[in-house]
């Protein structure tokens, strides 16, 4: 059995801030601290993955769980949570879970442009800030 890697081990992350039909990207490293928005590709296109993996080439992918504000799971959670696992078994890439609670509103509010990706590059700022 694999040894679990540490997130403070890595360096180089791609994060999805996951919907149905929209999937919000973004790149960061370690050495930064910080992530920039990649952009937005349609939910389940596993080939657009394919393609960010390939350019970006992290070290580990970073995944928003949605939650309900008191932290409860709900319908998005465990799809979001097995989109995650799709993503480990494709790609042969740890997978980290984020909370990403009031990550979309807080993007609007800075007055994102593209506010899934902004939302990404805020799940992974939140992860940096979580495993330093």
């Amino acid at each position: 059995m694999a040894t679990p890697v540490s997130p403070s081990q890595l360096h180089s992350f791609l994060a999805f801030d996951f919907g149905m039909r929209r999937i919000g990207v973004a790149s960061g490293t370690r050495l930064l601290g910080s992530a920039e928005p990649r952009g937005t590709i349609q939910g389940g296109d596993f080939d657009a993955i394919a393609a960010l993996i390939r350019t970006w080439q992290p070290d580990a992918l970073v995944i928003g769980v949605p939650r309900h504000p008191d932290g409860a799971p709900h319908e998005m959670t465990a799809k979001a949570q097995n989109f995650g696992r799709r993503l480990s078994g494709r790609y042969h890439l740890p997978v980290f879970e984020v909370d990403e609670r009031y990550t979309s509103v807080e993007a609007e509010a800075q007055g994102a442009a593209d506010v899934d990706a902004a939302a990404a590059a805020l799940i992974l700022e939140q992860f940096f800030r979580e495993h330093p």
